[in-house]
Formats: C-alpha cells, structure tokens, sequence
C-alpha cells in the first residue's frame, strides 16, 4: 500500500485535530527528551538557508522535508504542498501545514517536530545527541545529491585535523558505558573517513569476530599497524548496519612520503612518491625530491590512499610532471568552469608509473588523469573513487559548518570524472601472481596486449568495468604486486615504450 492508499484509508482530512501550526510548535528554552527543540529548530531553519543558496554542479538539489524518511524504513513523509505527514507503518502520526515559500522557521519547526516523533519510535534516533541529529539530518536532506555532506559542530576541527598524526585506519574509539566499541573521533581524509565512519558509530564486527568477545588489545593490534594490513569492519550506524574494508594507512607526518630505491651498479634508482593529501606541502615535498634525487630513472607516483580538494595544489603537483598543461576544470554550476593550469614548466622527464585505487579520489583523480591525458605517465591499479567533487564551507551561525562537495572536477580535457573516475591501462587485480605477471609482460612485448581504453569509452558500464577489475582487499598483495609490476615497468624501456604507446 503506498503512502497516498494509507492516508485515505486513515481518512486523513476527517482528522482536523491532527493538524498543528507550524509556528506554535516550541517554546523558548523548551527541553524534551534532553534536546532544546527551539534551539535545533533555529539550526535547521540556518541550514536550509544556506542550502537553498548553494550552487550544485551536475545535479539538480531538491532539498526536501521528504527525504527525512530515508532515517527509517518505517517511516513515509508526504510534504503535498499543503500538508507535510509523517506516517510510521500504518499509523498516522503528525500532521502540519506546509510552510510557507522559504520560511526557514517554519521548515526548522517542522523538521525538528518530525524527528522528536521519530525518536519517539526509533531507539537509535533517541540516543543521539543534538549535534549528532544535526549531522544524520543534512545527510538525510541531501540524500541523492551528496552523500558525503556533513555537518561540522566546530570550524577549529577543521583547521586542527591537518595537523593530527594518523595512525592506523583513521580513527579512534573505545568501550561505552553499555561495553560498546564506539568511535569516538575520525580523522579528516583518513581511510575511516573517506568510507564514511562518523563520531558515535559503533564497530560490531572485525573480520568476522565479534568485537564484545574481543579484549581491548585484540582490537587494538587488528586496527593498528604497518600500511599492508587492511581490516573488515561491520557498523552499526544511525542509519543501519555499514560493511567496510579499509586499508591501513601508514604513520603521517606529513602529505606525502619519500622513498628512493637504488639500482644494481650505476643504473641510477627507483623514486617511490606517496601521495596521502594533495597539499602544499607534498608539492614542496615532490619537489625538493625530484631535485635530490635527479639521478632517477624512474618514479613511482603512488596516489592509492590520495585525497585532496585543493585544485591549486594539484595544479603544482601535475605541473613538476606536465608543465602548464590544463590539468582540470572545476564547476560551481551548470555552465561555468573554470580551467586550472599550472604556473611553471616541468622539472622532470622522468618515466612515470601512476599507482591509484578505489581509494583515490578528488583533485588525486584529475591529477591522474592529467598524466594520462598528456601521455605522460603508466596508470596501473584498479579504478579511482569516481568521487571527484571539492568541498565548499559554510559557516552556520550556531558556529558550526557545512561542508558540501558541491563543486565537480572535471579533467583538462573536460571529461567527466564524477560517478565514473580514472581507469588504469594495467589492472592490478588481474595480474597477482608471478605467472600471469610474466604472460602479461610477454604479451607486451610482443605487440599482443590489446588494452582498451576504458578512459574514452563514455558509453562503458562503470559498475561492470569495476567488477572485472576489483579492488584489492589485501594491502600485502596490494604492495607486493604493483611494486613488481612498477619496477618491471620503470626498468624495461621496451615494455614502458609499448605501454606509453597504446
């Protein structure tokens, strides 16, 4: 039965006591069940503002009261232009006049009324705190346009987390009062982070084990460790139960990590670069680097756990590489972009493999691209993200933050990289053993790989070409094969030749 069946088998309009002005909801200081509703609802009113006045590129926002019922399946929201109805099953249960044509008060009002009464059925909505609720609703209301908004509760957060040390996968936790592991804080573009693990979530499972059978160091040497390790995690979340694979992420002192492998005699060495944030400072980083170490013969540009939404810092990384070649575009709106194309010439000539996975995204991804695009480097992994977008802030007058990714990257050439991302010309995944490292090799060399470029095939089905070309889910293999199939690569000259030639 659907939610229009429901409301006339309820014979809603015969109800008249159901309905409530919008504006008569709360009164000031007002607690119930421990939330100050007038204070929420004046949050809620200030996000809608500052939602209704946000460029969104590529896609149509519908911020609606509607999506509100994605917080449970239970629930069924009709906002009908006269009336806003929430049902819960069959039962109707609130009933309130639809506000009037940005009257943010009142959508603050009403919000706010539609959560109290789903708290009231729902247990996990009940335990959250305001500055939780706030966050599950933008998430909620942006459902469908951005599923990785969030709301922020200080902008200090924001400007401490570059400067935290991450260790792990990326965020910290510990038991409850009910003996719960629950996460207590994430750091900002760790691996926890861009799997969408938020403050409060609590881990159920890890690999397999349930974690109330686990001792405290148990838990602590799974999620710990070298970068090789990954580790499975089911959540349990305010909106339903979350599976995760992360990837251990190395001890980061900085955006980016050095490492230069010497060759046998004089042949020079290998210039391993891993990128973690697309930053200022791993530009200063690679460039310092590249100057060091300029009897390289060849460099590993490692971008598989590569994050970032700073397009002039891609800019300059792109640039030590390409020269002032339009590395991407970024679009605010529709039909505004804007080019971005690096400052300075190229400090090397360097042959260049290109290490990405699932787990590169943003401006890591039209950095990628922008080595494929200009023919100037070997992309071997699996597919990026294909979530390329850059955030915008904005401040909410109770002190905290939007952060919507609201502004698209696209690559210099203007091709699209949201929803699709960059795919390698060597898929990793298909090439794990020795064997079949030397049948693809052999392949090479005799003119008999026939890759298909998967990066121009606008009509290729995305999810179809990740299945045949799937993540790796275990660091050790992970490493162990693309640095192999990366040095074979950077000390044949033939199979590099081949390979640039597709």
């Amino acid at each position: 039965m659907n939610l229009k069946s429901i409301l006339a088998s309820l014979g809603l309009f015969l109800f008249p006591g159901l309905v409530v002005a919008a504006d008569s909801l709360f009164q000031d200081s007002q607690v119930i069940d421990g939330i100050e509703v007038a204070k929420v609802s004046d949050v809620f009113a200030d996000i809608y503002e500052k939602l209704d006045g946000v460029n969104w590129a590529g896609k149509n926002i519908n911020v609606a009261i509607e999506n509100l019922e994605s917080l449970n399946p239970k629930a069924h929201i009709a906002a009908t232009g006269e009336r806003v109805v929430l049902v819960w099953g069959d039962e109707l249960i609130a009933n309130y006049p639809y506000p009037a044509e940005k009257n943010w008060q009142e959508y603050g009002q009403i919000t706010t009324a539609l959560i109290m009464h789903m708290r009231e059925q729902d247990s996990r909505l009940r335990s959250l705190r305001d500055v939780e609720l706030y966050d599950v609703v933008v998430n909620a209301l942006l459902s469908g346009v951005d599923e990785n908004g969030s709301y922020i509760y200080s902008k200090d957060m924001i400007n401490n987390a570059d400067t935290k040390i991450l260790t792990s996968i990326g965020f910290d936790g510990g038991r409850d009062e009910r003996g719960n592991f629950r996460v207590t804080g994430v750091f900002k573009d760790s691996p926890a982070d861009v799997s969408g693990i938020h403050e409060g979530d609590i881990i159920s499972e890890i690999n397999g084990q349930r974690v109330s059978k686990m001792t405290d160091g148990d838990i602590s040497a799974v999620l710990s460790g070298y970068n090789s390790g990954t580790s499975k995690l089911k959540l349990l979340t305010p909106t339903g139960n979350k599976n995760v694979t992360l990837r251990r992420a190395t001890v980061v002192l900085a955006d980016a990590d050095i490492i230069y492998r010497g060759l046998d005699g004089d042949k020079g060495g290998i210039l391993e670069i891993i990128v973690h944030k697309i930053s200022d400072g791993a530009v200063d980083i690679i460039n310092e680097a590249l100057a060091k170490h300029s009897d390289a013969t060849g460099i590993i540009l490692d971008l598989r756990t590569s994050v970032g939404d700073n397009e002039k810092a891609a800019a300059k990384l792109a640039g030590l590489f390409i020269g002032q070649k339009p590395v991407m575009r970024i679009a605010e709106t529709a039909f505004d972009e804007l080019e971005v194309v690096p400052g300075g010439e190229a400090v090397t000539e360097v042959p260049v493999v290109v290490l990405i996975s699932d787990t590169t995204r943003g401006t890591a991804e039209a950095v990628a691209a922008a080595f494929y695009e200009n023919k100037r480097g070997v992309l071997i992994g699996t597919p990026t993200a294909g979530h390329s977008r850059i955030a915008s802030l904005i401040d909410l007058k109770n002190g905290g933050v939007l952060e919507l990714f609201n502004k698209s990257v696209k690559t210099g050439l203007g091709n699209v990289l949201d929803g699709r991302g960059v795919f390698p010309l060597v898929c990793l995944s298909n090439i794990r053993n020795e064997s079949q490292q030397e049948v693809f090799f052999l392949n090479v060399m005799n003119g008999e790989f026939n890759a298909h470029d998967y990066n121009k095939d606008t009509k290729v089905n995305v999810k179809s070409l990740r299945k045949a070309c799937p993540k790796i889910t275990s660091g050790t293999d992970e490493d162990n094969v693309s640095m192999a199939v990366s040095v074979k690569i950077l000390t044949d000259k033939q199979i590099y030749k081949e390979l640039m030639d597709l």
